[in-house]
């Protein structure tokens, strides 16, 4: 029965995401029940499209993306796929109507990594919107059930909750992504001079963006409102560690958030909620 072989296509996504992201695991963990196999499902998706391109040096990226993205689309309109993967995110963006064109967009972006570019104000915007917003803007469709009024409503501040989280992790993996992929998102950025107003102005960004996304979450419906915070207040706290070191220092080691002190955000994240202080 394909029941049985859509739980597995779930199971995989769900696996996915708990191997390569607690902090996304955990948020995932106190959005409303109903949410959170179609998350899981959509981050399996993302996922595995950035594993093609970050980690599968010794074979030929451009062409496995470009099957991914032919599997990709093909799943979706037949309904299944064979990869259980696919098979679960061609459900959830059947399900909740997911406009193609973000997955079009997100899966640009993943192309763009697979060439050496110098990142002008305007690629780095494509880049972001792609490989970021968009993501959010998937999440929300899940989070709003249909209600595209809501939606709609919603999506700007998805966008910048999106786009916040990715730079973060630009400057958390600036060091991997410059010695290891030869990487540099940031536009009118010498990586090799790499200094502490450069940072301060990508952090003046990404404060903004934090900001105004907070407003969003605080709109959210009740069953995905708890864990998009949390999601929210795990990436403040890894904001936070890196503000506090130099652009010298981030450049030699990747900043991490401990599990221990992820179990502290969490408890103190569910308590802001319930009191309705977020």
């Amino acid at each position: 029965m394909k029941e049985i072989f859509d739980r597995l296509s779930d199971d995989f996504s769900k696996l996915t995401t708990q191997r390569y992201s607690t902090s996304f695991s955990l948020g995932i963990y106190f959005l409303g029940k109903e949410l959170r196999q179609p998350i899981y499902s959509i981050y399996g998706f993302v996922r595995l499209a950035d594993e093609i391109v970050d980690s599968f040096h010794d074979f030929d990226k451009k062409y496995l993306l470009d099957k991914f993205k032919q599997d990709t689309f093909e799943a979706i309109e037949l309904g299944i796929s064979l990869n259980p993967i696919l098979n679960a995110f061609q459900k959830v963006v059947n399900q909740y109507q997911i406009d193609h064109k973000l997955i079009s967009l997100f899966l640009n972006s993943m192309e763009m990594d697979l060439l050496e570019k110098t990142y002008t104000p305007e690629l780095y915007g494509t880049y972001i919107l792609g490989s970021a917003e968009v993501v959010g803007l998937m999440c929300l469709k899940v989070f709003t059930g249909g209600d595209e009024i809501e939606y709609q409503q919603l999506k700007p501040y998805a966008m910048k909750l999106g786009s916040a989280f990715q730079k973060v992790n630009f400057l958390r993996d600036v060091k991997a992504d410059y010695q290891s992929l030869n990487r540099c998102y940031f536009p009118d950025v010498n990586l090799n001079k790499f200094c502490d107003i450069d940072k301060r102005a990508i952090e003046k960004e990404i404060e903004a963006e934090f900001a105004n996304a907070l407003i969003g979450i605080k709109m959210l419906p009740a069953n995905s409102r708890n864990g998009v915070y949390l999601s929210y207040v795990y990436y403040k706290k890894l904001f936070s560690k890196i503000k506090a070191l130099s652009a010298e220092k981030i450049m030699m080691e990747r900043i991490r958030i401990s599990n221990h002190l992820k179990i502290g955000l969490m408890f103190d994240s569910m308590i802001r909620h319930k009191l309705n202080v977020i």
